[in-house]
């Protein structure tokens, strides 16, 4: 039986919660206990209640990230690599797995070291995303940390072709496209569409970048057309007031509702209540993201609406399995929830073309297939 060691040292996943990275970390595990692998989970992000198919995995618990004062936050990410070497000393894992993260290099190393495959999954560029959002202390010891991590791996999964340049750009020798993934199984086949007011949903992060203000006034143009439009939100996040607060001042309370985070297990179900997906994002001049939300879309059978914003005119196919508008459109965005509204078979039909692509080229449990069989040199299969 191979064991696996799994490591995420980010201190903002918490690996059982509900956001995109945590249903990410969950959803590799769950693809390596397929394969019938010991698999051990290294973080310092281990509370709430994990699933219930994961519990054989075993967690190894990692020191926490202190609050308070950012450089000292930083100096105990870099710290934290001698906790993580010792660990992996005393585990000896056949393969390690990471989720590359700010200050972590440790694993990389120590599987370079000892002579066992080191695969390093990477989502974003994260010192320019820390700089740009957040608050990026001790850039040089940032910028060394993630050089080491990428030059001592064996092979590097970049999310999107932009993540992928910026690895080897920094060392990566063996880099791959590795998109994210949909898990079949939390996805049936939707039932027939119940009468209910057309509605526009939304799932994710409720942040500026991601634009709902784009959505929000598009969905205002639509409520001309058709009255009874109603708009799901699925998430949460630092937009939320602005939005109910512009909804409450129209006069529109009653056509929006927003759930807050779901867990998982009851995501499913939100979708299953929207008739079109959006994902609406900003012109960005360095977009990397491969979204989550697009493939959940797509595996609930709803037709997506986006922007013609970094590769996502490729995932989504104008006309076939969804329509694509420039970003920042509000008026195109409107043409295109007015189009879906008026011809909801057509609509129903792109979503299941959307359904089909995703399911027989984005699964996770193909996604770690690839993955292990480049890292191995053979072939692993589910058990």
């Amino acid at each position: 039986m191979m064991h696996i060691a799994y490591i995420c040292t980010d201190p903002g996943i918490p690996v059982w919660g509900a956001k995109g990275a945590s249903i990410h970390v969950q959803e590799i595990l769950r693809a390596f206990v397929k394969r019938g692998a010991q698999v051990t989970l290294l973080t310092p992000r281990a509370e709430g209640e994990r699933p219930s198919d994961l519990a054989q995995v075993e967690v190894h618990p990692l020191p926490p990230a202190p609050k308070g004062e950012p450089t000292h936050r930083a100096r105990a990410l870099l710290a934290a690599n001698d906790a993580l070497t010792a660990a992996l000393d005393d585990l000896q894992p056949d393969l390690v797995y990471e989720r590359h993260a700010l200050m972590s290099y440790a694993a990389m190393e120590w599987a370079a070291q000892a002579g066992r495959p080191g695969v390093l999954e990477i989502n974003a560029p994260l010192i320019a995303e820390q700089a740009a959002h957040r608050q990026l202390e001790l850039p040089h010891e940032a910028d060394a940390a993630a050089r080491r991590s990428m030059r001592a791996a064996r092979l590097v999964c970049a999310v999107t072709e932009p993540v992928a340049q910026y690895a080897r750009a920094i060392g990566g020798k063996d880099v791959i496209v590795v998109p994210n993934a949909v898990n079949p199984a939390r996805f049936p086949a939707p039932p027939p569409r119940p009468d209910r007011p057309f509605t526009v949903g939304f799932l994710g992060s409720m942040k500026p970048w991601h634009g709902l203000p784009t959505l929000v006034q598009a969905f205002f143009q639509l409520k001309q057309a058709v009255p009874d439009a109603r708009l799901l939100i699925v998430g949460d996040g630092p937009e939320r007031a602005r939005i109910e607060d512009e909804f409450a001042k129209s006069g529109l309370s009653g056509a929006i509702e927003i759930t807050g985070l779901l867990p998982a297990t009851a995501v499913p179900a939100a979708l299953a209540r929207m008739d079109v997906g959006t994902a609406p994002y900003h012109a960005m001049a360095d977009f990397y993201f491969s979204p989550l939300k697009i493939y959940e879309y797509m595996a609930a059978a709803l037709p997506v609406v986006t922007t013609r914003t970094g590769n996502l005119d490729q995932l989504v196919h104008d006309g076939k399995t969804g329509l694509v508008t420039p970003p920042g459109d509000a008026d195109a965005l409107t043409r295109a929830l007015a189009q879906l509204s008026t011809d909801l078979p057509w609509a129903q039909a792109m979503g299941t073309a959307g359904r089909s692509h995703v399911l027989a080229h984005h699964t996770w449990d193909a996604t770690v297939e690839h993955v292990l069989t480049r890292a191995l040199g053979r072939n692993v299969r589910a058990a």
